[in-house]
């Protein structure tokens, strides 16, 4: 189950900075409620989640999904260019997430 937060809260990661960004500075409260909402939640979560998966696992993945996810949204979303380098970045970024949850042993 605290495998699932993490991931739960990873995308939440996404959610709120993709909400940052639309907020423009906290100046439209749409996406600065959806930011906060979606911040507080994820980090509920991610501290559930390490009450059972070791900190240096689960940070450095939490963030990951987040890294991977808001690369998907500007990307998509905002447009933001696509190159190989890009996605080669990208897919060592997910090199180390499975890595790290490989090696996690028990957790």
């Amino acid at each position: 189950m605290a495998w699932v937060m993490l991931f739960v809260s990873g995308l939440l990661e996404t959610v709120w900075a993709s909400a940052l960004k639309l907020s423009d500075g906290f100046t439209k409260p749409v996406p600065s409620i959806v930011f906060m909402v979606s911040a507080f939640i994820g980090m509920w979560l991610l501290a559930y989640a390490m009450r059972f998966i070791p900190l240096g696992t689960a940070y450095p993945i939490w963030v990951g999904i987040g890294a991977i996810g808001a690369f998907a949204v500007g990307v998509i979303q905002f447009g933001e260019p696509l190159t190989t380098l890009r996605l080669i970045s990208v897919g060592l970024i997910l090199l180390g997430i499975l890595g790290l949850k490989l090696t996690s042993g028990g957790a």
